[in-house]
């Protein structure tokens, strides 16, 4: 009997890919910080305006995109990518209070501000190294935030000591060097997720993995799919007329198959797409001729040629 064959349905994650949102809002968020960081433009009295417009833009672009991003990965189950930007929204939250806490006289304080730093540098170290197992250039982007806080805590630790901050523009500037290149990461990374896909090619190129992890057992279907391509293609030529066993795998073979096929046959057989003739395979543990049944064709034509989806 002809049956539908359901190998189980794919994972439907109920959000599209939410990354370049977070990615996106990340670059924007962080080019609104440069100009403060540097100090561009910045006097007494535009010092208020700067930091409320720079608070906006880390509540919306910062805190909100990727709020957005990270609440959406776990919905699609993607744990480290939910993770990543869903901790990181609540940091630009914090920068957000921070930057309206500033522009209203209110600093934030230093030891707690030094402690929470040196725990998100521990944190985005192990996130570094996770994420060397996606791409490289995922592994630069956490890397850069890595550096980033290891400036900032530099910077902290000197005023600490008792270093004037005139002094430390050089501080600044690194941190500034940081923030704008993780912008630039960040656009890349979200150019390659909604370009590359859209035109085919690597326009904005991904490189691959830093770090392999081993790899599981898998199992092998090149046997049992060539095996399916050359009775399917018999069965086209000469209907349901058998195939001997040695020109099947002399077929094989010129398909790239060394294994030998017969367990596969035998497996076949039992399961029903494959009938044999000649000697039984339990006495000699070899057919003389096969051929594909009705349910071996349609298996094939479903798992392979997908004739039930529609177009």
């Amino acid at each position: 009997m002809i049956r539908k064959v359901d190998l189980g349905i794919p994972p439907r994650h109920p959000f599209a890919e939410p990354s370049p949102l977070g990615l996106i809002g990340l670059a924007i968020a962080c080019a609104a910080l440069v100009p403060l960081i540097l100090g561009v433009g910045i006097t007494a009295t535009t010092v208020k305006p700067a930091l409320h417009t720079a608070a906006m833009f880390a509540l919306l672009f910062g805190a909100g995109c990727q709020l957005l991003a990270g609440l959406m990965s776990f919905a699609n189950q993607n744990l480290f990518g939910g993770t990543l930007f869903t901790a990181f929204s609540f940091n630009w939250l914090m920068n957000y209070w921070s930057l309206r806490a500033a522009a209203d006289g209110l600093m934030p304080d230093h030891n707690i501000g030094l402690a929470v730093d040196i725990t998100m540098l521990v944190v985005f170290v192990v996130f570094t190294y996770g994420f060397g197992f996606f791409s490289k250039l995922l592994f630069l982007f956490l890397l850069d935030i890595d550096l980033l806080y290891v400036a900032r805590l530099l910077k902290a630790l000197l005023l600490r000591a008792g270093v004037s901050f005139g002094s430390l523009t050089w501080c600044d500037r690194t941190i500034a060097l940081f923030t704008g290149l993780l912008a630039l990461i960040a656009l890349w990374l979200a150019f390659g997720a909604l370009i590359n896909l859209t035109v085919g090619k690597q326009l904005f190129k991904i490189p691959g993995p830093m770090f392999f992890a081993p790899q599981r057992r898998r199992f092998d279907w090149a046997v049992r799919y060539n095996i399916f391509e050359v009775l399917y293609q018999h069965w086209r030529e000469r209907a349901f007329e058998l195939l001997s066993l040695p020109d099947l795998r002399d077929r094989l073979r010129r398909a790239g198959v060394e294994r030998d096929p017969l367990p596969d046959l035998c497996y076949l057989e039992e399961y029903g797409a494959v009938r044999f003739d000649g000697v039984a395979p339990e006495t000699s543990g070899a057919p003389e001729k096969v051929r594909l049944t009705a349910g071996g064709i349609d298996l094939y034509e479903q798992l392979i040629l997908k004739k039930y989806e529609l177009a």
